[in-house]
């Protein structure tokens, strides 16, 4: 049975369902550069009309959510692309 938890050196890191989708993504597609608008479309689904900048909120959550338990966060900013991991 698939569960959608997350732990990091033996701690529980707790996600919200949007966190934990982004973080699968991004994991299981190592190295791989994504934009703003495919991570939208691929965790919100097309029929999202909001702000792109939400991405960037949920990259900064997860951010610091490792960095609060001392666990280095492998997502980083690709400048004037988007994100990779």
């Amino acid at each position: 049975m698939l569960t959608r938890t997350v732990t990091a050196n033996g701690q529980e890191i707790h996600l919200t369902p949007k966190e934990f989708d982004l973080l699968v993504l991004m994991s299981q597609n190592a190295g791989q550069v994504f934009t703003r608008e495919f991570l939208l479309e691929e965790v919100w689904g097309v029929d999202y009309f909001g702000n792109l900048r939400i991405v960037d909120t949920l990259i900064k959550r997860l951010r610091e959510k490792f960095k609060s338990l001392n666990i280095p966060s492998d997502i980083n900013t690709v400048w004037g692309v988007g994100y990779n991991e």
